[in-house]
């Protein structure tokens, strides 16, 4: 089977949105003329043109309120918010407008809009470049978040995303861009909702996605060979819909869960799926629910306060052996 990276994944997936359906049409920062930020682009406005390829201003709110009324209007517009740290700028075009026009009109309106944009740290980028806010995006009704970890969930769930006629939150780690993995020549699609088993296991189940999950199979390995024992690792891949039954299922064989996000562990999304195990999977449990996240300070630039803040395989590790003693 064909490799790709993640980035080429993406941008096969996006081609075949252009080429397929001719109200699709991109537009953010830097998206044409500079080939994208992270190089995501690169070629298409000489392929395309500058009415599908639309470089625009620095000016979030106005991006997405743009995006909003051509959607409306019968376009589908993949907007390229630079990174999700940005999104706060548009916060309310997202989820004041796109998030709630269909169901404020009684489905008179659809807002097909795809908005690419890149989350998460490592990149020594500093505090206001390296957070993960997709999990503030999964508490809006209306919207729908995907938090792809490999090339072949990249292309599958972009592939659904541009299929569907509500507006998607599409979340990009900057740090996968440059990951390779087997991406079949042959059509397929990912459904938002359907969680992975990335690593079957039997003593603990690991919940994470997006950059975390490479982080949760490193954990894995390490109990395996440290300690004889075997994680199971569910990779969310969307936090909207979210496929808790993956999770529950889980559980129940391995009757112990620990969380991993990169997001600050207070307030943070992992919460949610904390709380649904619990209810839904209390009897079954030897002990809490551990959670890792981000230490609860804003992302330091240098390289080492980064790496300590942000979670790591070593984290996982120690949590499941403070909570579960494995």
């Amino acid at each position: 089977m064909p490799e790709m990276t993640m980035r080429e994944a993406i941008a096969r997936s996006l081609r075949e949105g252009l080429d397929g359906d001719s109200r699709v049409f991109l537009m953010g920062e830097d998206v044409g003329a500079y080939d994208g930020a992270y190089a995501v682009t690169r070629g298409f406005l000489a392929d395309y043109g500058p009415e599908r390829i639309r470089d625009t201003p620095i000016a979030e709110s106005v991006l997405v309120g743009s995006a909003v009324g051509a959607a409306m209007a019968g376009l589908k517009p993949i907007v390229e918010i630079m990174t999700i740290n940005f999104s706060l700028l548009a916060m309310d075009q997202i989820v004041n407008n796109a998030a709630k026009l269909r169901y404020m009109s009684n489905g008179q309106f659809s807002v097909p809009i795809v908005i690419r944009t890149v989350t998460g740290g490592g990149g020594q980028l500093g505090a206001t470049h390296s957070q993960s806010f997709e999990g503030w995006f999964a508490s809006v009704p209306g919207l729908k978040v995907a938090v792809p970890s490999t090339p072949y969930d990249a292309l599958g769930l972009l592939r659904s995303a541009l299929k569907d006629d509500n507006p998607i939150i599409y979340a990009e780690h900057a740090m996968l861009y440059g990951m390779r993995g087997e991406v079949p020549d042959e059509w397929y699609e990912v459904p938002f909702g359907q969680a992975a088993i990335r690593r079957p296991g039997s003593d603990v189940t690991i919940v994470a996605y997006s950059g975390t999950v490479r982080i949760a199979l490193e954990a894995a390995e390490t109990m395996a060979s440290s300690k004889g024992r075997e994680a199971e690792v569910i990779d969310m891949r969307t936090l909207r819909p979210l496929d808790l039954d993956t999770v529950i299922e889980s559980v129940k064989k391995t009757n112990r869960a620990v969380v991993v996000e990169e997001a600050w562990s207070v307030g943070g999304f992992g919460a949610e799926i904390a709380s649904a195990i619990q209810a839904q999977a209390f009897d079954h449990l030897d002990g809490p629910v551990a959670r890792v996240g981000s230490l609860d300070v804003p992302v330091p630039y240098a390289q080492n306060l980064e790496a300590a803040v942000l979670p790591s395989s070593q984290r996982v590790v120690q949590a499941i052996e403070d909570t579960f003693g494995l």
